[in-house]
């Protein structure tokens, strides 16, 4: 990683928007808005001021970070998307981190989990995959409970991985989604 790496790294995988700015070999700045809903309206104006905060602008950025779950699906895809767009927009990389990732890297041989619906979370044990279990099968696990320094190792690891062979971030979906296409066949409307 190159010391004037300067990374922009942000999350809304979960009941937040998160982000961390990276420059000068290390962590500069978090923020963590807490909120249920509306990351959609919120995200973009909070970089902004929060770049701006720290006296930075869009340009200086070299790479982009992005929580891509496990977590809120619709979340997910606010970040991974603005992510991607930010990306293509100012010709940097985005590199995309799993929260159980960013965990691993704050507990290396801990059991990294993330609460999911109905008594299940999301874990993954070092050097294993994801997978969602229930919660009583996991006696022991790290949760990502600290959004701070959540954003803190997403950020940290985005500044670390390899940009050349960062393929475009994805959302971590470990859990098929409930709904499914229509089994019917779409009635003809014109002809």
């Amino acid at each position: 990683m190159p010391s004037d790496t300067t990374l922009l790294a942000f999350d809304t995988s979960a009941a937040h928007c998160a982000a961390a700015l990276f420059c000068g070999g290390r962590v500069v700045a978090t923020r963590v808005d807490a909120m249920a809903r509306g990351q959609v309206e919120h995200l973009m104006p909070m970089l902004e001021t929060f770049l701006a905060q720290h006296g930075k602008t869009w340009a200086d950025l070299s790479r982009i970070g992005v929580g891509i779950g496990p977590g809120n699906f619709t979340g997910i895809r606010i970040s991974v998307s603005a992510a991607r767009g930010l990306a293509l927009g100012l010709g940097v990389p985005a590199i995309g981190v799993s929260t159980l990732d960013a965990l691993h890297h704050l507990h290396p041989m801990a059991t990294a989990a993330v609460a999911a619906p109905r008594d299940m979370i999301y874990a993954q044990s070092p050097g294993g995959a994801p997978a969602l279990i229930a919660a009583s099968d996991v006696p022991e696990a790290i949760f990502a409970e600290d959004a701070h320094a959540l954003i803190t190792a997403l950020a940290e690891v985005a500044a670390r991985a390899d940009a050349q062979a960062a393929v475009r971030p994805k959302p971590l979906y470990i859990k098929p989604a409930d709904a499914a296409p229509a089994r019917d066949t779409a009635p003809v409307i014109l002809s």
